[in-house]
This record gives structure tokens, sequence and C-alpha cells, in this order.
């Protein structure tokens, strides 16, 4: 397979935008573009425009989006719609007018409706009600899919272009956001026993019964996933999917209760006290677990199991932390 000459990242700095440069680098891709936000806003449509006029990549992973937990999402969901909605919008776009032929759009799985059938399988997109808290974030990750099989529609066949997309399941790895009230349940909890280890504490406690289902995905394997989509021919790929529900799953294929990943994680940081529940506290949807069916088909597979990932994880987290003092 020749290899693409130029492969803009949108979003390198992120958790999976800088996973996805580690693996193309790694297969030996030595011209990977990339723009912080101080160089490029990526809400500014003529800058967006004229990067890609100058630029003129080949391919474009779309990883760039403005991302948080429950309580971001809840505080400012203007925010979470407009800015997801411009930067999909002028990225696909300028991508399409500069004569890009082959994009990843990468979403989430708060996509599908909030009471889906488990495991959530890729027909479930637009069969039911989504989730609150994070419908803004949500309502612009489905427009962003949407928008690549627009453009596949009406210009696949007239300009040869191949616009995919990939949903990922809870992701968790180097890169991640350890902030106390703002990550998500591992990379929270990495902290809190690490904090909790360093204090002696007696006990830590966990929000809800601990009964609720995740499935956690390590970062490195979602950019592997990512790459080797992108990387498929296109009769390979359509095999697989329809014009209109053209988005694959990326999954580990099984999940854990929070009580059980909370037991994990102490045991990778040497927390040997006590893990309380507090049942007071709400629970969140039962379960959530992606149907990974096609993409396992597609010839790819998880590699890093949650032992092992959390090791890694806890090593990215005190790297950060001695690098913060």
């Amino acid at each position: 397979m020749s290899t693409p000459s130029k492969i803009y990242v949108a979003g390198h700095r992120g958790m999976v935008g800088s996973a996805i440069v580690r693996a193309l680098s790694a297969q030996g891709q030595n011209q990977i573009v990339t723009r912080t936000h101080a160089e490029l806003d990526l809400i500014n449509q003529a800058a967006v425009r004229q990067f890609f006029a100058h630029e003129k990549p080949d391919q474009v992973y779309l990883a760039a989006a403005k991302v948080g937990g429950i309580h971001a999402n809840n505080t400012y969901p203007a925010e979470f719609i407009y800015e997801n909605l411009m930067v999909q919008a002028n990225v696909i776009d300028a991508a399409f007018s500069s004569g890009v032929k082959k994009l990843l759009f990468l979403g989430s799985s708060c996509i599908y409706p909030k009471l889906a059938e488990q495991p959530m399988q890729e027909t479930a997109l637009l069969t039911g009600t989504l989730e609150p808290t994070n419908e803004p974030y949500a309502i612009a990750k489905i427009a962003g899919i949407k928008m690549c099989e627009s453009y596949n529609r009406q210009y696949g066949a007239s300009h040869g272009i191949d616009y995919r997309s990939v949903m990922p399941t809870n992701l968790y790895g180097p890169g991640d956001n350890y902030h106390p009230e703002n990550s998500h349940v591992i990379p929270a909890l990495i902290r809190r026993f690490h904090e909790a280890k360093v204090n002696q504490a007696a006990a830590v406690t966990i929000w809800g019964t601990g009964s609720p289902k995740r499935e956690f995905l390590y970062v490195d394997d979602m950019a592997a996933a990512s790459v080797h989509l992108m990387n498929l021919d296109k009769a390979t790929y359509e095999q697989h999917t329809q014009p209109m529900l053209s988005h694959i799953n990326v999954g580990y294929g099984d999940d854990v209760s929070i009580l059980e990943a909370a037991q994990l994680i102490a045991q990778t940081v040497g927390y040997q006290g006590q893990i309380e529940t507090d049942p007071s506290k709400p629970d969140g949807t039962p379960r959530k677990l992606m149907d990974s069916t096609r993409l396992n088909a597609l010839g790819w597979q998880a590699k890093v199991d949650l032992r092992t990932g959390l090791a890694l994880a806890y090593q990215d987290f005190l790297h950060k932390h001695a690098a913060a003092k």
C-alpha cells in the first residue's frame, strides 16, 4: 500500500489525536501536518479554508472537538453544540474544496439513544431520545456523520471522495485529563486513588451503587483502529456499511462494573484502603456496551486489556503529576 504523502491530524494535542500521530509515526509516516489552536482556530472558516488551500493534505483525521464530562456538558451546552458544529463543518467542507479524497471523522458513543438496546449496534442511530445531559454534543457528532455521508452521496462518484466515521467507546490512556471535576471516570479514579494512597486515607467513596457497567478502550487501540479503517479499500468498507449508515463502532468488546474498574485501579495504584459506594448518588445509564461486530469483520480487534492499559495510564498520570510540581 502506498503511503499518502501528507496527512493532517486535526486535534493532535488531544488524547485521541496525539495517539493517532503516534500510530502514524510508528508506521513511518513522516509528513504529518498539525496546527495548535493558537496557530489555527478551526471555528474560523476563512482561516481553515486558507490552511487547506495552502497545505493540500491527502488525508484528514478529524479528531478535534470540544469535549468534557457531564458537568461541562450541562454547564456550557451552547458552546458544545456551536463549537463542534463549526469545527466539523469548516474542516469537512474545506477538505472537500481543496481536493482531499479521504477523511476520517471521530465521533462518540453518546450519539446513540439513551435507552438503546445493548450492545449498541450502528443501526441504533436516530431510533430514540438522546441522554439529555450531553444532547448538544451528541447532536453535533450526529451532524458530523451525516455531513460525511452527504458529501459522499453527492460527490463520491464525481470527485472520488471517501469520508468515513468512527464511534469510539469510553477511552482512556496517555494524554487523558485528570482534572478532579472535569474528567471521565477512569482518570478521575486514578487521581483519587493516588491521592488516597499518598494521604493514607482509610477509604475512598465512589458515586452510586458501583453496579453500572462500562466498556473501556485504551486510546492507542482506538488510534490503531482509526488508521486501519482509514486505509481499508473502498469496496471492503462499503461491504460492511450503507450510504446512509456508514459509521463504524470501535469498542473493546467487553465491559466491567464501575466497582470492578475501581478495584482494578486501586490495585494498579497500590491503594490498600476500603472502597465504599454511595447509593444516594446517581448511577447513570445501567450499561453502555458497543457492538463492534462490523469492526471485527473488517479485520481489527482491540489488543490492550484493561489491567495493562490502566498500568500505562497510571504511568502517564505520574509523569504529568511530577511535571506539574
